[in-house]
C-alpha cells in the first residue's frame, strides 16, 4: 500500500506545544457512531461508555531519557530507546558522527557542568539505523537517580523546548496512572485521564485493565519508504497478565465492548491475541504495524490523539474506521482547529474491521 494514501495537509500551528490546563478539558472528536462526526469535551466521555465496557491502559511510566552530553568538545543530544541489560541502551544521537567506539560521553544539566558531572557513558558501537549502543558508567541502582537529575522528558521532536529547558513536563508528559519504568514516549491518550474521569468511569459501572507497554522512540520515526510494506517497525517490550486477559476474554464473551486506550494499549492486546480473538497473557516484545486490511480481534473502540500525516499511526487509525472515514474527520478536526498530537486533543473511534 502507497504511503501517499496517508498523506495530507496539516498546519504545523496545530501541533500542540502545551496541554489542556486541566487535562481533561482538551476536546474529544466522537466517532463512536458510523457516520456522525461529534465535537464534545473530554470530560464528556463517561457519557459514551455503558455499564461492562472494559478501559484498556496502558501503565508504563517514562524515564526521562534525553540527556545532553559532550565528547571532548563536541556536543551531543541523546535520546535513550531501548534497554540492553541494567546499564545499556541504544540511543538515537544527534551529532553522532563525532562519536567513535570507546569514546566516553560526559552528561550535564541545568546546574551541573561536564566538568562537575558525576554522570557519563561509554560508546560501545555505532549500528547505522538502530543509532549507538551506550554503557552507563554507574552502578545499575544508582541509574534511575542519575537519569532523573541530568535526563529531560524525551519529547517528539514536533515539541520545540529550548536547550535544558523543562518547563512542566516531568509532570506533563507522564499518565495519572503510570506505574513501570520503561518507556521513552508516553502514551499519550491516556494523558487526558485525571483521577476525577477515572471516578466517574468507575462509577459507572465500566472495568479498567492495565497492561504494559514499554513505548520506544521509534515511535517518532517518519516512515520513509514509498510503500508500507518495506517499512520496519522498533520491536517494544510489552506485558499482559493472565488476570486482564480473563476480565477480557469474559467481557467479550459477555459482549461488552473492549476500548484501548491508545494505540500502544491497542498493538500489544493484538499482538497477544490469537486468531479467533481470545487474548492470551504475553511477556515479550512486539513489532506489530497495522494498516488498512487488517483484521481486529480484540478491540471495538480506541481512544486516540490527532496524528501526523503519512505516520504508522494515522495508517492504524485509517485501519479502524477506514480511510475515508478518518480522513472526513482529520479534515473536520483541522477546520475546527483541533491540537494534534502528544499534547493535543482527543478522539474516540468505532472499529469496522473487525474478524
Amino acid at each position: 500500500m502507497k504511503v501517499d494514501i496517508f498523506d495530507f495537509e496539516l498546519d504545523k500551528d496545530l501541533i500542540a506545544s502545551q496541554p489542556a490546563e486541566p487535562r481533561d478539558s482538551c476536546r474529544l472528536l466522537d466517532l463512536s457512531v458510523e457516520g456522525e462526526i461529534s465535537d464534545r469535551i473530554f470530560t464528556e466521555l463517561p457519557e459514551l461508555l455503558n455499564e461492562g465496557d472494559v478501559l484498556v491502559f496502558n501503565d508504563t511510566k517514562v524515564i526521562p531519557a534525553k540527556l545532553y552530553g559532550r565528547r571532548g568538545e563536541a556536543e551531543v543530544e541523546v535520546t535513550l530507546y531501548r534497554p540492553i541489560d541494567a546499564l545499556n541502551w541504544w540511543a538515537f544521537i544527534k551529532n553522532a558522527k563525532r562519536l567513535r567506539p570507546e569514546d566516553t560521553v560526559t552528561f550535564y544539566a541545568e546546574g551541573i557542568t561536564p566538568e562537575n558531572s558525576k554522570f557519563s557513558a561509554r560508546v560501545i558501537e555505532k549500528k547505522g539505523e538502530e543509532g549507538v549502543r551506550l554503557s552507563f558508567n554507574c552502578r545499575p541502582e544508582e541509574l534511575n537517580n542519575l537519569l532523573e537529575a541530568y535526563g529531560s522528558m524525551p519529547l517528539p521532536p514536533y515539541i520545540k523546548r529550548e536547550k535544558l529547558e523543562n518547563r512542566n513536563d516531568k509532570e506533563n508528559y507522564q499518565t495519572v496512572y503510570a506505574k513501570h519504568d520503561g518507556a521513552v514516549a508516553a502514551p499519550t491518550a491516556g494523558l487526558h485521564f485525571t483521577p476525577s474521569i477515572m471516578q466517574k468511569i468507575a462509577d459507572k459501572g465500566v472495568k479498567e485493565v492495565f497492561l504494559t507497554l514499554h513505548v520506544g522512540a521509534g515511535t517518532f520515526l517518519p516512515v520513509k519508504v514509498e510503500d508500507t510494506k518495506d517499512h520496519k517497525m522498533h520491536s517494544e517490550y510489552g506485558i499482559i497478565t493472565p488476570e486482564a486477559c480473563e476480565i477480557i476474554n469474559k467481557a467479550k464473551a459477555d459482549g461488552k465492548r473492549i476500548i484501548a486506550v491508545g494505540t500502544t494499549s491497542l498493538r500489544l492486546l493484538e499482538s497477544a491475541a490469537d486468531e479467533k480473538g481470545v487474548l492470551h497473557p504475553f511477556a515479550d516484545d512486539t513489532d506489530i504495524f497495522i494498516t488498512p486490511g487488517y483484521k481486529f480481534k480484540i478491540i471495538d473502540m480506541l481512544i486516540t490523539n490527532f496524528h501526523l500525516p503519512k505516520s504508522t499511526l494515522f495508517m492504524l487509525v485509517c485501519a479502524i474506521a477506514g480511510i475515508d472515514r478518518m480522513k472526513e474527520a482529520y479534515q473536520h478536526a483541522m477546520k475546527e482547529k483541533y491540537h494534534f498530537y502528544s499534547y493535543g486533543d482527543s478522539s474516540i473511534l468505532k472499529c469496522v474491521n473487525k474478524i
